[in-house]
Order: structure tokens, then sequence, then C-alpha cells
């Protein structure tokens, strides 16, 4: 008798598409083995291949994927993906991926690339951003045997398969881009039924760069996708390639990329004096901060984090204060029954960082509401940020700081400007 071919199926805290991923495995053939994220390794390097599942790893906290991709496992994955072991990211398992450098493959790791924000677009109008869900044709682009789950498929095959999720952009720098693409990396795109390639929304669902669904990486054995192909048997070739792969021991040709990020300098923020600046501090718990600090002590990284929202706001005319004041009333920029705005004040040995986004989606999506909702007519535009306090704690080396910015849990260099203020 054959030895059965066992599948990890990975789960962290918050994921929650384990089931569907087991029942794919299984009509594929293979033999599942749910595996949580702390188990013991010596388990993990006995499998054959690879599944990171889907959901909400520590409920998105920072931004989806981030956190769990710091984790130790990852070491062990990237290990087991060196040695030629598939290993597929499916949604927030894809994020997870591309936080990690194992998508799409650079050098020692380094973070090419991010799954921002959805945005819906049409005719250059913003239809929408945020969380959503539908069924997505996806064209495969790649050649059949450029990667361990496209093997049981031909280039030009459409799948038909649901997505969800509400940061699934894959965005990068146009060079990475290029290379990815002459080096047969772009797997699957976005699509309508006839195959044609459509960069709006409802085509293009989320806004993705080159209407991008999937990723690999050089090697071909690792692939970040952020449909669902294990939530219908439409998308059973995905898990049956995934087998061949293995069965055959196929030789994927590959080419390392050239790529190289340019080293992220972070600068001195340069506020406006036309502006007014709000400040906002959780009442309440802050999870997210807590969920950062308790992932950088894990990484032996001794700092306390404190977070805070930030809010630019311009305003013209004579009565902004009035307008300020309607702003507030709203409650469109923070909760009161968990957040209140304070005075900013810095604390001794703290470091503030603001993070701000490269297109900010909140911030115009709050200008329209508070100008079209609440005829708040002199608002020109609002900006929104995250501020993060990193306290070296007692004794700690001078470079704490530093290091706990360089693990990127605060921002992604590709959808993100991060300021020191």
């Amino acid at each position: 008798m054959n030895k059965p071919i066992k599948i990890a199926v990975i789960q962290f805290p918050g994921s929650n598409t384990e089931r569907e991923t087991l029942l794919a495995v299984e009509r594929a053939g293979m033999q599942p083995v749910e595996f949580l994220w702390n188990e013991n390794y010596d388990t993990l390097t006995l499998c054959d291949g690879y599944i990171i599942v889907g959901g909400f790893s520590y409920e998105d906290r920072s931004r989806a994927g981030i956190i769990a991709s710091l984790d130790p496992i990852i070491n062990v994955i990237r290990e087991q993906a060196e040695q030629g072991k598939p290993v597929l990211g499916i949604c927030n398992g894809a994020q997870i991926l591309v936080e990690s450098g194992l998508v799409p493959g650079l050098e020692n790791y380094q973070i090419g690339m991010v799954l921002a924000k959805n945005k819906r677009t049409q005719s250059g109008h913003v239809l929408g951003t945020g969380y959503y869900n539908n069924w997505s044709n996806l064209i495969l682009s790649s050649t059949n045997k450029r990667t361990a789950f496209s093997i049981n498929l031909n280039k030009g095959d459409i799948i038909n398969i649901p997505f969800a999720h509400a940061e699934g952009r894959f965005m990068m720098d146009d060079l990475l881009l290029k290379e990815l693409i002459e080096k047969d990396q772009i797997v699957f795109r976005y699509c309508d039924p006839d195959g044609n390639i459509i960069p709006e929304f409802p085509i293009n669902p989320n806004g993705s760069l080159h209407n991008i669904a999937a990723v690999c990486n050089p090697r071909g054995n690792v692939m970040a996708i952020m449909p669902h192909p294990e939530r219908t048997t439409n998308g059973d070739t995905i898990f049956s390639s995934m087998r061949n792969y293995i069965d055959n021991v196929h030789h994927l040709s590959h080419q390392n990329l050239k790529y190289k990020p340019k080293k992220y300098l972070v600068e001195k923020f340069r506020k406006s004096n036309k502006s007014l600046e709000w400040y906002v501090d959780s009442i309440i718990t802050d999870n997210e901060a807590v969920s950062v600090q308790n992932e950088l002590k894990h990484l032996n990284i001794p700092v306390t984090i404190n977070k805070f929202g930030y809010w630019n706001i311009e305003l013209t005319g004579s009565d902004k204060k009035d307008s300020a004041n309607k702003i507030d009333a709203s409650g469109e920029l923070y909760n009161s029954n968990k957040e209140k705005l304070i005075k900013f004040e810095r604390q001794p040995s703290t470091k503030y960082y603001l993070v701000m986004p490269r297109e900010d989606l909140i911030g115009r999506h709050k200008t329209e509401i508070l100008k079209h909702h609440f005829n708040i007519n002199n608002l020109k535009n609002i900006d929104f940020g995250v501020i993060w306090g990193i306290t070296p704690n007692l004794g700690a080396d001078k470079k704490a700081v530093q290091t706990a910015l360089n693990t990127n849990i605060f921002f992604n260099p590709f959808s993100h400007n991060c300021y020191e203020i």
C-alpha cells in the first residue's frame, strides 16, 4: 500500500476555514493533518505539504496576516518550502505568506508586496471599500507546470470560485510586477466568464494590480491565492495538482528574482499649521496594541506599545470651530463609548511613529460622509493615521525601538508611509 500523502492544515487563532480545507484535501485523495500554530513542530516536518487556511488570524490586528507571519512556525514552513515541499496560502493564508516574504520569494525573504484594503472601482469612481464576498472567475495565466498547484490545469483554463476578504488587493512596485510577469509568477488573474481580463469592478473585485488573484514564489512550490478554492469542488484541481506534484516529484524550472526593494527611510513628520489635528485614545483596553506588544515580546524585543488614532482635518472659511463641533457630534471619527479625544502629550523615552496609508480610503470615505450627509460644506479633506508609541523597557538595549520597527509589524512600506513625530 502506498504511503498516504499528509498535508498539514495550519490554523492560527482566528482561522475559520479549516473544515472546508480538510474536505478539499480529502477529495484530492490526501490525508489532512490538523495543526495548530503552537503544536510540536516535529509532526509538522513529517508532512508532505502545507496549507495555511483562511480566516482572521489574530483578528487582523495591526493588519491582516502580519502577526501570524512573525510566529516561529513560519521559520519551519520556510525550511520545508526550501526542500521543495508545496505550501499553499488561502485568503488570510495568502496574506501571511506575503507578509512573511515567502511570496513573492525575494532574497532573504524581504517583503516585496502587500495585500492592501479592497477598492472597488468603476470608470474612475470608488464604489466601495472594505470587506466584500462573491464569486469570481480566475484564469490560469501561467503555464500549467509553472507551479505545484496548476499541473492538472491548462494555461487559459477558467475556474469559478468564491472570495471573501477585506484586504485582498495585490500591490507592488512596477519593476517587481514586470519581473513577476516575465518569470511567470502571476498564476491566476481575475477575468469574466469568457476569459477577458477587465480591470474594473465587478470583474476585478478588489482593485488588485494587474487583476492578480494568485502569485507564486520563483520555485513554484509556494502560492498565495486570495479567493477560496477549498469552498467549492470547482477549485479541486488546485488540490489534485498539489497531489500530482508530490506523487510524481515534479521539478519546476525557475530563476531567482533580481528585484531588490529600496530601504525604507522613516522621515520626520511635517504637520500643516492650517489643519486641525485630533488624537484619539481608547477608554477600554486596546487589544490591537496588546497583541502587537505580545508578539514583540515573543520575538524577545522588550518594548511597551501604545496606540492612538490620528485625524488631520482641513477646513476652509471662518466658521471652523462650528464645523469642528459638528464633526465631533457626528460620531464618525471616533466611538465615544470606547474612545475619547485627548491632548497628545509625549512621554519620556517613548518614540512616536505616525503610520498613514498611501491611499487613504478611510479618510476619503469620512470626508464624503461628513460633506454630503452632515452638510459640513467647508470640509476640504480628512486624513487618517495611527500613532504607535514604542517605549523600551527598563534596561532594554537602545536599539530595541529600531528592532521593533524592523519587524514591519507597524506598517508595510508598499501600502503605508511612516513618520517619526
